[in-house]
């Protein structure tokens, strides 16, 4: 089981670092900025959702 798991963070950490030389610093912050919006248009539409449910409900 050890050696299953090292070779899997082995490669995790390899594929890592041979993507990061070509990373751009727009690329990575055009993609924090996606992941927030995506995150809070989540957490809006589930907030939404419960409201929703909860009139129709009663």
């Amino acid at each position: 089981m050890q050696s299953s798991n090292s070779a899997l963070v082995g490669t995790a950490g390899g594929t890592f670092l041979s993507i990061l030389p070509n990373l751009q610093s727009e690329d990575v912050v055009k993609t924090v900025i996606l992941a927030t919006l995506g995150a809070i248009v989540s957490f809006t539409i589930s907030i939404i959702l419960k409201f929703l449910i909860r009139k129709h409900k009663k």
